[in-house]
């Protein structure tokens, strides 16, 4: 006898833009955390963001304490913890480990709360923790730089580096909520700044010609650290991503097809080869690059667009090119890594036009060997 039934669960991702999201006249925090009964919150703070915000876990201990005495039900602070940050987060179980120690501790329950803030690869990290605790327990992402503010943190994953792969090892969630606050963002070097652009380039290219042009107009103000030319389009990527995860019909990624990852199979793979050291928004610059070239190769994408793409990029002052892009051999090992972590047929998206993707279920080796020569200096 089978019994086979499909069924459906409702999510609800709620995504917060801000500026100041600890004063006590901020609604942002305290509406995506109020609840009637009593709950308790336990925070942690990526180490860097720490050092560069000094006292931020005495201001989020005061903003609860403010609306509490108002009368707001909003959860208890129980504890603020520096966790590791960069990538360093996410190449051992240690930050996961200790997200799961704390739980433990302070009775965290199910519908109590973990903050975490900071950079992509430490909520990552934070969110595995909180993924496995009781089977999960209400994450709140305070994302602290471009890259984790229009990309990581609208995403429903989880996980950490293993075996020298990324994200091997991980979990799909979909997070309680996200706070971005801009102020983050003003700590930031300009490297760490900019790299964070590479993912609304991808998405232009992928989902909206006249987004990239946008991108391509502001490019010169983003650069000089203009907010009001820059946060336009950090929130409009964010709302892409999180409109593809919501609406796209496969959000857990059930499918082979994966295409908020074009530039990505070359970007894991280098970032490995790297030891991580190649930041992720950077690594995914030269896998953009990369893959338009290979597409120009391939007779599906113009010359003309890919120029376009590629000076997009450089506009913005990201990266087109690395040495290890002419180790080959390892790098095109991605390839099958990115299959397995596909879970069966590769599938990697490649442009057709500026807005419109399509899927290659196979490369050509030496193709893509003269597409990373190509974009050699």
């Amino acid at each position: 006898m089978n019994h086979d039934l499909s069924f459906h669960v409702d999510f609800r991702h709620r995504v917060r833009f801000t500026q100041d999201a600890f004063h006590p006249d901020n609604d942002a925090l305290a509406s995506v955390c109020q609840d009637d009964s009593p709950r308790r919150l336990i925070a942690f703070i990526d180490s860097g963001v720490h050092d560069a915000h000094p006292g931020l876990g005495d201001r989020l201990a005061n903003y609860l304490a403010a609306r509490s005495r108002r009368g707001e039900k909003v959860p208890e602070l129980k504890m603020v913890e520096v966790a590791c940050g960069g990538e360093d987060a996410k190449n051992s179980i240690d930050v996961c480990e200790q997200v799961l120690a704390a739980t433990d501790r302070f009775g965290i329950d199910r519908k109590s709360f973990v903050l975490a803030i900071g950079g992509g690869a430490m909520l990552d990290a934070v969110g595995f923790g909180a993924a496995l605790a009781h089977r999960g327990v209400r994450l709140i992402r305070m994302p602290t730089t471009t890259l984790a503010m229009d990309d990581a943190a609208m995403g429903v994953k989880n996980g950490i580096n293993k075996f020298g792969k990324k994200n091997f090892v991980g979990t799909f969630t979909v997070p309680w909520a996200v706070v971005c606050d801009e102020d983050f963002l003003a700590t930031l070097t300009d490297q760490q700044f900019l790299c964070g652009f590479s993912e609304a380039v991808k998405i232009g290219c992928l989902k909206d010609a006249a987004f990239l042009t946008q991108i391509e107009q502001a490019a010169e103000k983003i650069v000089a650290r203009d907010y009001r030319a820059a946060m336009p389009i950090i929130s409009r990527t964010a709302h892409m991503h999180l409109e593809h995860i919501t609406s796209g019909g496969d959000p857990f990624e059930s499918h082979d097809a994966r295409p908020l990852d074009f530039g990505h199979w070359a970007a894991h793979k280098l970032e490995s080869m790297s030891t991580f050291a190649l930041a992720h928004g950077d690594a995914v610059a030269i896998g953009i690059a990369l893959d338009c070239e290979y597409a120009v190769r391939a007779k599906m994408f113009s010359r003309a667009d890919c120029d376009r793409v590629l000076a997009c990029l450089r506009a913005l002052r990201l990266p087109t090119w690395h040495p290890l892009l002419m180790q080959s051999d390892q790098l095109l090992r991605g390839l099958e890594e990115f299959r397995e972590h596909l879970g069966g047929q590769l599938s990697v998206t490649l442009l057709r036009s500026i807005g419109q993707s399509t899927e290659a279920h196979e490369m050509d080796h030496a193709m893509i060997a003269a597409s990373a020569s190509a974009l050699a200096p």
